[in-house]
């Protein structure tokens, strides 16, 4: 079974914002979810890169490279802003920082601790924000809060998806 490469999936605008609480509830679970993956396997298979792809210790600091953007993306819905912030679409972060290098444990507790950082705010901007609206600037579409917490949500199972992959489920 193959998975959709992330820049050819399309996202729709979603308009029930009582939706909003389950996807919170995919945000929260996604430092757990990854944990349980990797609980007891053998490193080497999270350096080891198939395919030309990240390693599942790649993919966890992809994530985690990835924070501070769905942050700020936050804050400029919050801020009114008519332009969410842009991805470095080239990745160059992740390619550049070496996450094999760094103990799965600091991967781990940094994700996680910058998880709880944007589910902060994301709280906070569902009390007065809901409706604020900045276009997306690589698919070219409006997002409002759910969008946003939607497409980091769908973000983070398409790279669980990929280290499932990587150990061989």
């Amino acid at each position: 079974m193959e998975l959709t490469p992330w820049f050819l999936r399309k996202f729709e605008r979603i308009t029930d914002n009582g939706r909003l609480p389950g996807i919170v509830e995919r945000l929260e679970g996604t430092p757990m979810r990854i944990r349980s993956k990797v609980t007891g396997t053998d490193p080497k298979i999270l350096e080891l890169k198939r395919d030309d792809k990240w390693s599942i210790k790649e993919e966890i600091g992809h994530l985690l490279d990835l924070e501070p953007l769905w942050y700020n993306r936050v804050l400029d819905l919050i801020n009114g802003e008519e332009v969410l912030r842009e991805a470095d679409l080239t990745n160059r972060r992740t390619h550049e920082a070496n996450h094999n290098e760094t103990a799965l444990e600091q991967l781990l507790s940094g994700f996680a601790q910058q998880r709880s950082r944007l589910l902060s705010i994301i709280r906070e901007a569902a009390q007065n924000h809901l409706d604020a609206s900045a276009l997306h600037p690589r698919l070219r579409k409006p997002m409002q809060l759910i969008d946003l917490a939607f497409f980091v949500a769908e973000h983070d199972d398409h790279h669980l998806a990929r280290m499932s992959h990587l150990k061989g489920f």
